[in-house]
């Protein structure tokens, strides 16, 4: 066994975890299949969101890691249920008047809004199909339109027909009474006007694979489960997927997760074995509220990537999935600075660390080397106070700090610039609040640009930062982070910023000194 292999075996990183236990499952059932199948669902009844991403990209990660312990192949399905009906139609979308005749019909009945598709759910389905493919996910798409009327799902709705009260009595448990006089496992197409109709059975023939129920207005329909004529309901659609498809492995968000034995007991029901479940914490917005795809207010995948690489996205998914995040603008930087501080820490690590490293779960064990030798948030400050409006400004202060960096040999650093400019303009600027100093700031600020026109020694990160220590210090800072409070707040207008000797270096000692004149005349605000 190699050493990393050897290392996995034993991490602690949650997708071996996952992965050492869906290991287990395979070997228990001792060859009775030849690959590992991992499947995401997707209900496109929105705008692909990030959650949906993260889904992808965690998924993914756990399939990576059970490669890296097992020879077994595996593949990835992403199933989009777009044979739903509309039950709502959503707010971000053009026009949404012309959409409410069209409520009930499966989404690819429904017209596309954005007149680019043949339909509301083959945009949708293009559009997660697309921010997938700018990700480089390796997956099969799955429509359940194209799956149910081809009959590749025939199979097992005549097995839901001769087992239909099972079903139901595994459903009517979680059902208030009021429901239960209503509900059916089966959702049938209504052969006049396409919609998909919510009504109870009258009668379900498992001989002949019919059912038979009345419409809204009271007339009488049978019609033959097969061909995409009928649905399964969701609930009852999550276990007849993992049935008909043999799924081994999906994740899901908490909010399903007291479904998890409904879902597993109707697949048992239908001939199959319940797959492995991760069940993740939900995304929320800024201000703490739910993600919903419908609302859309949360992040998009297209938002985030205007500011900055995917990478920095991916390894955000990979951090404490079972803890409820915040997915808005601010944490941005942070996720780009975190990922390029793991980026370099990895060959140095021995097989334990890299295997406990975010980025091999992100790249796969084929980890790039970083080239930013600037840190993201030392870039929006450079930005701030340099009034750059393009990469080539920037490039001038980066190449002066940094000589041998260059766009070329920087590709990384060189997107980020671009990525720092827009997400300064947007998020940073509209902002920043600057302030007079007090008395005790006003003096240390002139003793700082006093020592920085006469520094005559090297000007690199340490030496400055010393200096600007020694400066607080001598004029009684105590705490000292009341001194760099004072800086970040007369100086960038935030109440938090960078090392500050490390942004003095990149911006250059002159440069600083004039920052300091400027604030200390009241003209940065």
């Amino acid at each position: 066994m190699s050493d990393f292999r050897e290392a996995a075996m034993n991490s602690k990183a949650w997708p071996f975890e996952e992965a050492r236990r869906l290991l287990k499952r395979v070997e228990s059932a001792g060859g009775a299949k030849d690959h590992v199948l991992f499947e995401t669902g997707y209900g496109p009844s929105g705008l692909p969101h990030i959650g949906t991403f993260g889904e992808v990209a965690r998924t993914t990660m756990i399939r990576r890691a059970f490669e890296a312990i097992s020879d077994i192949p595996t593949r990835l399905i992403c199933f989009s249920d777009d044979l739903d009906g509309m039950r709502k139609v959503p707010d971000n979308v053009p026009d949404p008047e012309a959409l409410k005749e069209h409520l009930q019909k499966p989404l690819t009945s429904v017209p596309d809004p954005f007149g680019t598709h043949e339909s509301f759910g083959h945009h949708n389905n293009a559009m997660l199909r697309r921010f997938l493919d700018t990700f480089g996910f390796d997956y099969e798409f799955y429509s359940a339109t194209e799956y149910y009327r081809s009959g590749a799902f025939d199979e097992v709705l005549l097995r839901a027909c001769e087992r239909y009260d099972d079903i139901m009595a595994v459903m009517l448990k979680s059902l208030r009474e009021e429901r239960q006089q209503t509900y059916s496992i089966f959702l049938p197409m209504h052969p006049e006007t396409g919609r998909v109709l919510y009504v109870p059975m009258k009668h379900v023939d498992a001989a002949k694979g019919e059912i038979t129920f009345d419409d809204e207005e009271g007339r009488e329909w049978t019609l033959p489960v097969t061909g995409g004529r009928v649905k399964f309901q969701w609930k009852p659609d999550f276990g007849a997927r993992w049935a008909a498809l043999g799924v081994d492995f999906e994740m899901y968000g908490k909010d399903h997760s007291t479904n998890t034995p409904i879902y597993d007991r109707i697949c048992e029901i239908l001939g199959g074995k319940k797959p492995e479940h991760f069940t993740y914490e939900l995304f929320l917005d800024a201000g703490g509220e739910k993600i919903s795809k419908s609302k859309g207010n949360g992040l998009s995948i297209d938002e985030w990537l205007t500011y900055a690489s995917t990478e920095s996205l991916s390894y955000y998914m990979f951090l404490k999935p079972k803890t409820a995040k915040r997915l808005s603008w601010d944490v941005i930087p942070k996720a780009v600075d975190e990922y390029h501080q793991q980026l370099r820490a990895y060959p140095g690590q021995d097989a334990k660390g890299q295997a406990a490293n975010p980025v091999w779960h992100i790249h796969g064990g084929d980890v790039p080397k970083s080239t930013m030798v600037v840190p993201f948030s030392m870039l929006l400050n450079l930005v701030s106070v340099s009034g750059a409006e393009d990469k080539e400004t920037l490039w001038g202060f980066i190449m002066r700090y940094a000589p041998d960096a260059s766009p070329e040999h920087n590709p990384d650093l060189d997107q980020a610039a671009g990525f720092a400019i827009r997400y300064y303009e947007d998020f940073v600027k509209p902002t920043k609040v600057f302030r007079a100093p007090d008395e005790k700031e006003e003096a240390a600020l002139r003793d700082l640009a006093a020592r920085l026109q006469a520094h005559e020694g090297p000007n690199d990160d340490e030496t400055l930062q010393s200096l600007v220590f020694a400066v607080g210090k001598e004029h009684g800072f105590d705490p000292l982070r009341d001194w760099f409070k004072a800086l970040y707040e007369v100086l960038l207008g935030a109440s938090q910023g960078p090392r500050f000797g490390g942004f003095i270096a990149l911006y250059g000692v002159s440069e600083t000194v004039t920052l300091i004149e400027r604030g200390l005349r009241g003209e940065l605000g």
